[in-house]
């Protein structure tokens, strides 16, 4: 199994922290944000693991891990950088934003899947956006699942808690085929694919009539936007609320 890592940008809602590294190297409990992910994904399955680089590349590569570099990574988006790395994707790969971090068991779950297209969502997603945000549902956006486990709908603006029936986390599987899939798509899309974000993919996908699926967790992650999401995570890392792998980078 291999793993893609999305860390080209540069996190600027962390200001000064980002100053001088990318954003996967602000820390929780004294450890890395990349360290907790490379441990989760080697601890949980993972064989080989490719970072896609862009804003202080350099720093990266002292990590055991295949660096492809977006060169154009200040005016892509999320679609763009797991394009740069299209030529790793002939094996089930996961795929994993730079500023989550979750368990090594739902990277093993994720190995085990025998679907072509996995997204990971959280049930309790709304503890956590309540301890981030005064409104549990800002910075929401809408997830439905069907009764077959595929994902009826993401990523869009929601009116109420009725279209949350989970969070997305930033972490998915996709085989060749997935792939094959969402070549398609963007050969077809009319919009700059290069501003695209992962949601607004998976939801093109979704209404091409591809099954997505989803794999649901309960908690125990977190993600890093802002700095107080940095001070929340060290705080829920001090409170044993994280479910983090230790093993080896």
């Amino acid at each position: 199994m291999k793993a893609i890592i999305l860390a080209a940008g540069r996190g600027s809602r962390l200001k000064d922290l980002t100053e001088d590294r990318p954003k996967c190297l602000n820390q929780i409990g004294g450890r890395t944000l990349l360290e907790w992910q490379l441990s989760a994904l080697r601890s949980g399955g993972v064989d080989e693991i490719i970072i896609v680089a862009g804003y202080r590349s350099d720093m990266l590569s002292k990590y055991n891990a295949k660096i492809i570099y977006n060169e154009n990574w200040e005016t892509t988006n999320m679609v763009r950088s797991l394009m740069c790395a299209e030529n790793e994707i002939k094996q089930p790969v996961i795929v994993s934003y730079s500023d989550i971090l979750y368990s090594a068991e739902v990277v093993t779950s994720l190995c085990l899947q025998e679907k072509d297209a996995v997204v990971v969502y959280d049930t309790n997603w709304r503890e956590l956006w309540e301890s981030r945000f005064d409104n549990p549902l800002e910075d929401v956006e809408s997830f439905k699942i069907n009764s077959d486990g595929t994902i009826q709908d993401i990523g869009l603006p929601v009116t109420g808690l009725e279209d949350v029936q989970g969070q997305y986390i930033g972490l998915m599987l996709y085989t060749p085929v997935a792939y094959e899939w969402i070549k398609k798509l963007l050969n077809k899309e009319s919009r700059d694919v290069n501003k695209m974000d992962m949601t607004t993919l998976i939801r093109g996908l979704i209404q091409a009539g591809h099954p997505v699926y989803g794999l649901a967790i309960q908690g125990g992650w977190c993600e890093i936007d802002t700095i107080y999401d940095l001070e929340l995570g060290n705080q829920l890392y001090s409170e044993g609320l994280l479910k983090l792998a230790s093993g080896s980078l």
